[in-house]
């Protein structure tokens, strides 16, 4: 697979995996542990090297399941996980980036991950109450004691990352952008172009719905995230789905599926735009990665631009609560 470079020398596959699904995510239950190293380790065969966890993910199952599958092949790939939230226990009680916070997640994350360094440490989401210059400085002397290599940000405004990298250079933004969630054209992603930082796409797949499998009678179970977002509901989904038809078009016309036509135009952005989608069938694994050789023409883009642009899309991206804790 083609490799991307992520700030002033990260490289990455440029599909990566984002492994969170593999310890339940969006009402679905974790994946057997065997399946779920099998599947990570299936990953690096296609050609994926880079993997994304964070210790919130279970939470910290993840990372542990992660570390598993890895430890044998740490020389071989990138390993990105993130810090910022607060814990009782295994219960997540709100966002922490407070330096004594960040350390303890450091040291149980690289126990978990078994492993010396990590390769992209992201702060998970921006805490108000912490000035994004002390976060900066603290993942600065975690870098000075070789914990981390590269630092990351998730979900931060132009302003924040700007005031970070000031600090210590910031190698990637972590954030959702795909063809149906575009705001970080606006300011964000200009800044990162400006400031040599690379875009690390979660939910390239708009949670499932780019991919065609959602349609107007799916129903959501209770404990699915989807349930709750506004864009998925009844009304919005069925306007919404008039996106998914033009790249279902697409699709068809260049022998693809709409999932990896999806990820192929994330990757014609910009040199520098990884995205990861995850999942936890090994099908979807090969389909995501094989979209890697996808080739759009000017003609396919177009079409989609124009899509993109002319069709409005219905309800916001999270609940009212969720969206609150993003920086953006």
């Amino acid at each position: 697979m083609d490799t991307r470079t992520l700030g002033d020398g990260l490289t990455v596959s440029a599909i990566g995996f984002g492994c969170m699904s593999l310890t339940g995510a969006y009402g679905s239950a974790p994946r057997d542990r065997a399946d779920a190293v099998s599947l990570i380790r299936h990953a690096i065969d296609l050609g994926v090297t880079f993997f994304d966890t964070a210790e919130v993910y279970g939470p910290f199952a993840n990372e542990d399941v992660v570390g598993e599958a890895l430890e044998s092949r740490r020389d071989d790939v990138v390993l990105a996980t993130k810090f910022g939230f607060a814990f009782d226990g295994t219960t997540q009680t709100g966002v922490s980036s407070r330096p004594e916070n960040i350390r303890r997640a450091v040291e149980g994350s690289l126990q978990r991950l078994r492993t010396d360094r990590i390769d992209l440490y992201y702060q998970h989401r921006v805490d108000p109450a912490v000035p994004i210059e002390d976060v900066a400085g603290t993942v600065k002397e975690l870098v000075a004691e070789g914990k981390v290599l590269h630092f990351g940000l998730s979900e931060a405004s132009a302003e924040t990352i700007r005031r970070a990298h000031a600090v210590q250079p910031v190698a990637a933004l972590q954030s959702e952008y795909n063809l149906w969630w575009r705001r970080l054209e606006d300011e964000v992603i200009p800044t990162l172009g400006e400031l040599g930082i690379g875009l690390v796409p979660f939910s390239p797949l708009g949670k499932g719905f780019l991919t065609g499998a959602v349609d107007a009678g799916t129903t959501f179970g209770a404990g699915d995230l989807r349930a709750r977002i506004p864009r998925f509901q009844d009304e919005a989904r069925e306007a919404n789905l008039a996106l998914v038809e033009v790249v279902r078009r697409v699709a068809d016309r260049v022998g693809a599926t709409p999932a990896q036509v999806a990820l192929a135009w994330l990757l014609t952005r910009q040199p520098w735009i990884a995205p990861i989608p995850g999942t936890t069938k090994r099908e979807r694994l090969e389909e995501n990665t094989a979209a890697a050789a996808v080739v759009l023409s000017a003609s396919d883009l177009a079409e989609l631009q124009e899509a993109a642009d002319g069709i409005r899309i219905v309800g916001g991206r999270y609940p009212e609560e969720l969206e609150r804790m993003t920086n953006l």
